[in-house]
């Protein structure tokens, strides 16, 4: 280290990267070669890398210590969200990688002299708490000089697949125990991890993410890409050389979303409150009718995410939609609501005729004239007797 930093606090020597940092990025006539610009990226990520682990384990010391709590009666997590606009998700990932570096000492050191990438390093330190509990401190000492090596030429992904492999080297007496072992840990570590959400990015898509035990995920994937394959086929055999180019992860959505409305059509879920699931738009009549009669812009809203939706989406949801009447009042109150069929419904009907009886319509009376007649009582179901 340059002895000229020796002295400087904390605070100070960021003070002295952030001034690098200004003289890096300032607008003055750069000319270097390819080999010198790919030489500095490859610099700029391994220095970057430096950083993170020291925020990293920086977060983790003000977990462990209760700094946040102490400061503002908060955890570090909720401290983070307020004082550095991270997302909740990115404040648990941020301290609970900073655990991992500290409780692996050894790649924490690595990830701190920038041999590791951030994303590496979060793959060893899995792959690491994931081992046998059997396994004594000199073995995971082992088991860490082994994975640092092993970043050296595998990227993240690969280092995660490691385990078993890692299980076998470190005890290869009884690797096929522990091995299994492991997995029946493994299992019971998944299904309590299990979660499905649904999280809107403002820009007109929800993304969906979740994780499932592998033995459950592995039938929801192979139904995906059965529609998949039939969307490819389907796409090979129209030839139509105009058509989109669509990627696999493409297919994969649209063969979600073709499972989705089969269900619905088919209304296969179960009713939730009496109803089917189903979605539902609000809109104006008075925009709906000028659509009808001028060709008005359709626009509405999805009740719940209230989230504005194209008019070609909502021509595509009204071809297929019901239609519920309802008056508002000034205060956008609910002061009635129609209903989606009038007079007798489908399941009235059959239940009828399997009773081996109809259903008779109740007399209408005129109320005033010029408007429409009205049910004199509530509209129920009467029986009459058909002679034999």
């Amino acid at each position: 280290m340059d002895e000229s930093f020796a002295e400087l606090t904390d605070g100070q020597l960021l003070a002295v990267i952030g001034a690098a940092l200004d003289a890096l990025t300032d607008d003055r006539l750069r000319l270097p070669t390819d080999a010198e610009q790919l030489a500095d990226l490859q610099v700029a990520l391994r220095l970057d890398a430096r950083l993170q682990a020291w925020q990293q384990q920086l977060a983790a010391r003000i977990e462990a210590s209760e700094a946040a709590w102490r400061e503002y009666r908060t955890s570090t997590t909720t401290w983070l969200t307020d004082a550095a606009q991270l997302t909740p998700r990115e404040a648990r990932r941020l301290v609970k990688a900073g655990q991992g570096l500290a409780q692996f000492q050894i790649v924490g050191c690595a990830a701190a002299a920038g041999k590791v990438l951030p994303s590496q390093a979060e793959a060893i330190t899995s792959v690491l708490a994931d081992l046998p509990r059997e396994f004594d401190q000199a073995t995971i000492r082992q088991g860490q000089e082994m994975m640092v090596g092993f970043a050296a030429s595998h990227d993240a992904a690969a280092l995660r697949r490691l385990t078993a492999h890692l299980v076998e080297v470190l005890a290869p007496d009884t690797a096929d125990a522990l091995e299994a072992a492991r997995l029946e840990r493994q299992e019971r570590a998944a299904r309590a991890r299990r979660h499905l959400e649904f999280v809107g990015d403002g820009h007109g898509s929800v993304h969906i993410r979740g994780s499932l035990p592998v033995a459950d995920a592995e039938p929801f994937i192979r139904i995906i890409d059965a529609y998949a394959a039939a969307d490819k086929r389907a796409t090979l055999e129209a030839r139509d050389p105009l058509a989109e180019l669509v990627t696999p992860t493409m297919r994969r959505a649209d063969a979600l979303v073709t499972m989705i409305n089969r269900h619905c059509q088919q209304a296969l879920a179960p009713t939730n409150g009496g109803d089917r699931p189903r979605i539902v738009i609000t809109m104006s009549y008075d925009k709906l009718a000028k659509t009808a009669t001028d060709n008005g812009l359709l626009a509405g809203h999805l009740i719940g995410s209230n989230q504005p939706i194209p008019a070609g989406v909502l021509r595509r949801l009204l071809c297929d939609a019901d239609l519920l009447p309802a008056v508002l009042g000034g205060q956008s109150e609910i002061l009635d609501v129609g209903r989606t069929q009038r007079l007798v419904t489908g399941p009235d009907q059959g239940s009828s005729r399997a009773a081996g009886r109809r259903m008779r319509v109740p007399r209408l009376r005129q109320t005033t004239p010029g408007l429409p007649r009205t049910p004199h009582r509530p509209l129920v179901g009467r029986r009459k007797h058909i002679p034999g």
